[in-house]
């Protein structure tokens, strides 16, 4: 439960550290004292964005910090999973033989950003909400008005029923509907795109198919162009050299054969010549290999107008495809695989349109099974939560009220066209294709009604408590605040709705915000706002009351006549009647 919430520089809270108990804590005091800034003090804690005008004046930095404490054993256990999972040093560190205790902390600067921090360890905005979300639940002054909501109706049973694992699979099923049907539509919607696709691949892989390519091949082409444009300039040039290095008489290849004879005679006996004799046999050598080279070129150069005709033609045609297909000429081998590849893929997808279809009418069915699943469960909760809710409000006054639920799948026709994506997804909904709806029948005689049309805004805020004690057996989160959730409620029901905060109290620790003198009589712990001026400047203060502080208190609530006689006597009798008067203000 929270302790201790302690304030600083908020608003008009210069400073103030409040201290709670077990059971129901009540807060009052005068409008504008500053009641609802210590709820928006808690929601800033809880991780909401601060309010326009938060930081108090002259102040750098505004803090506000809790501390939750709980028994050996009595931690929640999905806060404990998730302190394991996301700040396993910190849930470490606060547990101990006696308890887990955790400190939660939010700075709001005159900058405007805040930092928040879990046992003095920095975490983000999204970690402290999470956490937050386990620990208190507040309802604001309006928050009953959310019961008018049929999204929120449906939250609410599905909580009572402990449904959670059945929205998520239900939810997880509509994903995979939704991205099947999404696959096959936009099959279907690129079925002419694609066509057009695979028409024009095939006439392009055909057209690089002809020519064949070949990588490296351009450069070996340009190269035997060269040869054949000028192969009757080079028949007579070359073959002059050929002549002049080892055909003719006194040819140079003859020449250096001889001198290399001539040096060889006297290799053997004179060293020195060792070395001449060694480079005029490497210089015949490469003359014959220059020579078996020039004559090889000359017979592979003989003139051939079909082959060079061919060549150009290849090399004109490569040069087109290249730059139909903005590549080198070199890289068509790669453009014929690439497109190869995309074709065979889409012929294989035009196969897949059986496939997609089937693929999406299996994600339905599981969808309608998993919604079935969830309707069902739901139904058959109606009489525990009907019966549970119409005990609620015979204690809260509303005896002769009927309490109903009504739980109706929504069927295709409701929707619109079974076939139209859009009308679908208004029945398959993410909370399920149920049309559930919170029914009231005010008063004996009338029949049931949508509770938006029936219920005023007292019974509707103690519908909600009502609701709420009915969920309490499931609930697992472990402080609940009400920031005047009693509003609209008469004096002669007041009593009962601070036994049924009493009751809830068992369940839960309650902080109840309050203008009612019943609801501050039943209470455990009661602390009061007041609102002073010091030094010129109006601050607001925050006392626990107790003994005749409190009287005092209630007798001013009563008919804000804390002096008077009669009001002081009925403060005593309520006080009296809950251990109130001279019990201790927390357990």
């Amino acid at each position: 439960m929270l302790t201790e919430l302690c304030i600083r520089d908020l608003a008009l809270i210069e400073r103030a550290e409040l201290s709670f108990g077990p059971g129901l804590n009540v807060i009052t005091g005068e409008t504008g004292a500053g009641k609802s800034l210590l709820i928006g003090a808690l929601e800033l804690l809880l991780g909401r964005s601060p309010r326009a005008n938060l930081l108090r004046r002259g102040a750098e930095r505004a803090g506000v910090e809790g501390r939750w404490w709980f028994a050996p054993g009595r931690a929640p256990t999905a806060l404990v999973e998730w302190l394991a999972g996301e700040l396993p040093d910190a849930l470490e560190e606060a547990e101990s033989d006696e308890g887990l205790e955790l400190v939660l902390s939010r700075t709001l600067g005159s900058d405007g950003r805040t930092r928040a921090r879990v046992n003095h360890r920095p975490v983000t905005r999204r970690a402290l909400r999470e956490l937050a979300g386990m620990l208190v639940e507040v309802h604001g002054q309006n928050d009953h008005q959310r019961l008018l909501e049929r999204g929120e109706q449906t939250r609410l049973v599905d909580a009572y029923g402990g449904l959670e694992g059945l929205v998520a699979d239900y939810r997880a099923a509509r994903v995979h509907w939704v991205a099947a049907t999404e696959k096959a539509r936009t099959f279907e919607a690129d079925e002419a795109e694609r066509s057009a696709r695979i028409d024009l691949l095939r006439f392009q892989v055909g057209e690089l198919e002809a020519l064949g390519p070949v990588a490296g091949e351009d450069e070996a082409l340009r190269g035997e162009r060269e040869v054949l444009r000028n192969a009757e300039a080079l028949e007579a040039e070359l073959g002059t050299v050929v002549e002049e290095i080892g055909e003719r008489d006194g040819c140079l290849l003859g020449a250096v054969q001889g001198a290399e004879a001539a040096v060889a005679r006297w290799e053997a006996t004179i060293e020195r010549l060792g070395e001449p004799a060694a480079d005029l046999r490497g210089a015949a050598a490469h003359l014959e290999q220059a020579l078996f080279g020039l004559r090889t070129f000359l017979d592979d150069a003989e003139g051939d107008a079909g082959r060079l005709e061919e060549v150009e033609e290849r090399l004109a045609e490569a040069e087109r495809l290249g730059r139909k297909h903005r590549a080198g000429a070199d890289e068509l081998a790669a453009v014929l695989e690439r497109q190869r590849s995309e074709l065979a893929e889409l012929v294989e997808r035009e196969t897949d349109r059986e496939g997609l279809a089937r693929e999406a009418a299996q994600a339905r069915e599981r969808l309608e099974a998993a919604a079935a699943a969830l309707s069902n469960a739901r139904r058959a909760l109606v009489p525990a939560l009907v019966e549970a809710v119409g005990a609620g409000l015979a204690e809260l006054g509303l005896e002769r009220a009927r309490f109903d639920l009504r739980v109706e799948p929504r069927t295709a026709e409701e929707a619109g066209e079974d076939s139209d994506p859009t009308a679908l997804a208004r029945r398959f909904a993410l909370d399920g294709c149920d049309e559930l709806e919170f029914l009231l029948a005010a008063n004996p005689g009338e029949g049931c009604a949508p509770l938006a049309g029936v219920a005023s805004g007292g019974e509707a805020a103690r519908i909600m408590l009502a609701l709420r004690g009915a969920l309490a057996s499931c609930h697992t989160i472990p402080s609940l605040v009400f920031d005047e959730v009693d509003a609209g409620v008469g004096g002669r029901l007041a009593p009962r709705v601070g036994e049924h905060l009493r009751a809830l109290g068992e369940e839960y620790q309650i902080l109840c915000v309050t203008h009612l003198p019943a609801v501050a009589a039943a209470a455990d712990r009661h602390l009061r706002v007041a609102k002073r001026e010091s030094e010129g400047r109006t601050a607001t203060f925050v006392a626990t009351l107790e003994g005749e502080e409190r009287v005092a208190e209630v007798a001013d609530l009563i008919s804000g006549g804390a002096d008077e006689s009669t009001a002081l006597a009925e403060a005593r009798r309520l006080l009296s009647a809950r251990g109130g008067a001279t019990a201790p203000s927390a357990r």
